[in-house]
């Protein structure tokens, strides 16, 4: 029993070493890998009898599959996720490229040009779609709120931020209100909530309401009751990104068929299925990588998304990353991901 134990170790050590092989074959060359190509890329003396019973093993495990009957084999999502966990070798960037990224982050003083600026640069240096989550909410102080009436009870607030960002939003009240009761209304909100962050607003609204509900005048109560709906968390929670480099997916085959490329850019046009994959990823340390169906979507699933989250002051603010093929050369697109979040975040923290 011992025996066979070995025998399978040896027999996994093997199929292992010859799956990161056709891997690292496959991503370079884009087509299906046969069992010769593979023999002379695996550098073992084994008969051609005796590889092609490790394809079928890999096959059988659901890491390789055969596209043709006669074709070679190319690895699935099981496959790649295999090679990045366990048998991907990371090439650092080097210290020239990591000073180049500082150096152009660092002339931007505009937030959002600097949101810009980083997907750019993560399209350009790996040739794939860079996408990066603006800042969220919770990094943004709100700075002062303005209320207009339209018609029927509608009212539409306007909110700026410490950063100067302008947000309209159109809420509709219960009551109608006169300019002027907006006006005080807004006064007050200004007075009591200016430079406090926003996502922590809402929570202060509704412990001021409780605390103060006897105390509470007319015009305090309508301010807060106005400022709940602007703050409502089921709106302030989704964000906006900024994708830079999605024609370069053109470029790779297997996602050039028009169809999936019409899909995939209704996607990333209605952004809900991008926001949410990047809010998973910001509730998680480090870089993560979804390949494959592990998006949870089905417009992704012959898409990589390799994220990494950003800092400011010690707090994440956002998220970045790269949507490439599953065929992407992970060992760069990693590091460049993890760098360049390092570096958005303390070029936000400097300005």
């Amino acid at each position: 029993m011992q025996q066979d134990n070995n025998n399978q170790l040896e027999v996994n050590e093997r199929a292992q070493h010859f799956l990161k092989v056709l891997i690292e074959r496959y991503i370079r060359e884009g087509q299906p890998v046969g069992s010769r190509t593979l023999a002379k890329d695996a550098g073992m003396d084994l008969s051609p009898a005796t590889i092609r019973n490790v394809m079928s093993d890999l096959e059988e495990l659901g890491l390789v599959n055969s596209p043709h009957t006669s074709a070679g084999r190319v690895p699935t999502s099981s496959g790649y996720r295999i090679f990045v966990d366990s048998l991907l070798t990371i090439k650092p960037l080097e210290l020239v490229e990591i000073g180049q990224l500082e150096s152009q982050l660092k002339t931007i003083a505009d937030p959002r040009n600097l949101v810009e600026s980083a997907s750019t640069m993560l399209s350009s240096m790996t040739h794939m779609a860079g996408v990066v989550l603006m800042p969220r909410h919770s990094t943004i102080a709100y700075r002062q709120i303005e209320f207009l009436p339209l018609s029927g009870n509608r009212v539409l607030t306007i909110l700026i931020t410490s950063e100067g960002e302008v947000h309209n939003k159109i809420i509709e009240t219960q009551s109608g209100f006169s300019p002027s009761q907006l006006e005080q209304a807004a006064n007050f909100l200004n007075s009591q909530y200016s430079g406090k962050p926003l996502d922590s607003i809402r929570r202060l609204l509704i412990g001021d309401m409780e605390d103060t509900q006897k105390q509470m005048n007319d015009l305090m109560a309508d301010a807060i009751s106005i400022a709940n709906k602007v703050f409502d968390d089921s709106d302030s929670s989704h964000g906006d990104y900024v994708l830079a480099g999605q024609t370069n997916l053109m470029d790779f085959d297997e996602l050039s068929n028009i169809e999936n490329l019409r899909t995939l850019f209704d996607t990333f046009a209605e952004k809900s299925q991008i926001l949410h994959l990047l809010d998973k990823a910001m509730n998680a340390e480090g870089v993560q990588i979804f390949i494959g169906e592990e998006s949870g979507y089905d417009t992704l699933g012959n898409c990589s998304v390799v994220t990494a989250p950003y800092e400011l002051d010690n707090e994440v603010a956002g998220v970045l990353g790269v949507i490439g093929p599953t065929r992407m050369a992970y060992e760069r697109v990693i590091p460049i991901v993890d760098i360049t979040a390092k570096l958005l975040g303390s070029a936000l923290k400097h300005q």
